[in-house]
């Protein structure tokens, strides 16, 4: 996944460390090589992403792929696409929501506020492994802009 020869890094934002696992492997699978920065929480996703002064310019120039979890144990997944969504710099980004969560407020909520591809994670394991290398093979062809 690049943008003329320029390479994306992949921001993972999951609290589950057994799903951040899972998610990393099976991109690589799917033969994805492109840095991935896994985040825990979402105080030092945003840090990563808008910097300690929040205002993108750490991100002016980048090519960033943002998978987000919904439920984080600091605010809510929502939240943060709010803010990456709300900001110059990263409201280019991909945000690829990947939740439990499957109520449909919830979905147009995060469509709404420019989420690009929202999916639920399959309750068992093989079928989320699955969901994540189809999510890998889609990634390996997706173009990505540079933020602004």
């Amino acid at each position: 996944m690049s943008d003329k020869g320029k390479s994306v890094t992949i921001v993972m934002i999951e609290d589950d460390e057994g799903h951040a696992r899972l998610i990393e492997k099976n991109i690589r699978r799917a033969g994805v090589s492109n840095d991935i920065i896994p985040f825990s929480n979402g105080t030092d996703a945003l840090n990563y992403l808008l910097g300690p002064d929040g205002s993108g310019d750490v991100s002016a120039g980048r090519h960033l792929l943002i998978l987000l979890d919904l439920n984080l144990p600091d605010m809510t997944g929502v939240d943060i696409l709010e803010r990456v969504k709300a900001n110059k710099h990263t409201r280019p980004s991909p945000v690829v929501v990947l939740t439990t969560t499957d109520d449909a407020r919830e979905i147009q909520r995060c469509y709404d506020l420019g989420a690009n591809v929202y999916i639920t994670k399959p309750v068992n394991y093989e079928g989320f492994a699955n969901a994540i290398r189809q999510l890998g093979l889609f990634f390996s062809v997706m173009q990505v802009p540079q933020t602004v």
